[in-house]
């Protein structure tokens, strides 16, 4: 029986995140998505994917949805058959970003989050390419269609969230560490680490692609997907 798929999106992402690979996986493995949006802690939101996902699963996490999958994997590493980390940082937020998110929740709280998201978060994002504004307009409409509440839920679980280095080293399961080329919200080193800190893990860099390769260079993406389950 194949492997059900747990897929965990990034902050202010719903599904459409992994739209491509939904589209391209679905007819051979089961896929769920689970929204990382309805509590203020990594850990909270960790337990709640873990009380409705299958018994075992790969699991799967761009970005913020990265740092609960690890959260996910320390609370019942017995439960993750397969492990990826896309775009994301196992170590807890520095001091400065945490100060920096503090401004971005008034703002968002007095009815800026389309400012917010697209002055200070949105131009970080992506690489330069042809599809470049179709997918800052979609990260746009999921970001609106989540809303104010979720923003600052998101933040706070951030801001808050555990240091996982341990976490990884404990990790024994197939793991693909994956990251978009130009990706300036988790650069190159965060994601060598996390190679460095899971044994026998595989490390992908996708060119044309900044932080959210699912939706810049998505065929990409679902190949390394369909080699690191085995499809």
């Amino acid at each position: 029986m194949t492997l059900p798929l747990v897929l965990l999106p990034g902050m202010m992402c719903d599904a459409r995140l992994f739209g491509p690979q939904i589209a391209a996986l679905s007819g051979r493995v089961p896929i769920h998505l689970a929204p990382v949006t309805a509590h203020n802690s990594v850990e909270a939101l960790a337990a709640d994917i873990l009380e409705n996902a299958p018994p075992r699963f790969a699991l799967a996490g761009l970005s913020m949805g990265g740092i609960v999958a690890m959260e996910v994997v320390r609370q019942a590493p017995d439960r993750v058959r397969r492990l990826g980390l896309l775009d994301t940082n196992p170590r807890a937020e520095l001091d400065q970003v945490k100060q920096g998110r503090e401004p971005q929740i008034e703002k968002v709280r007095a009815g800026g989050l389309r400012e917010v998201m697209r002055d200070e978060l949105k131009p970080n994002y992506l690489a330069d390419g042809p599809n470049r504004q179709e997918v800052l307009d979609l990260c746009m409409e999921m970001a609106v269609d989540l809303g104010p509440d979720v923003f600052e839920r998101q933040s706070r679980a951030l801001q808050a969230r555990p240091d996982q280095q341990d976490t990884l080293k404990s990790v024994q399961v197939p793991t693909l560490i994956l990251m978009g080329e130009d990706d300036r919200l988790c650069p190159r080193d965060r994601h060598e680490l996390m190679h460095d800190l899971v044994d026998g893990s595989v490390f992908e860099i996708v060119q044309g692609a900044g932080h959210l390769p699912t939706l810049e260079q998505p065929g990409a993406v679902t190949r390394a997907f369909q080699r690191w389950l085995e499809l």
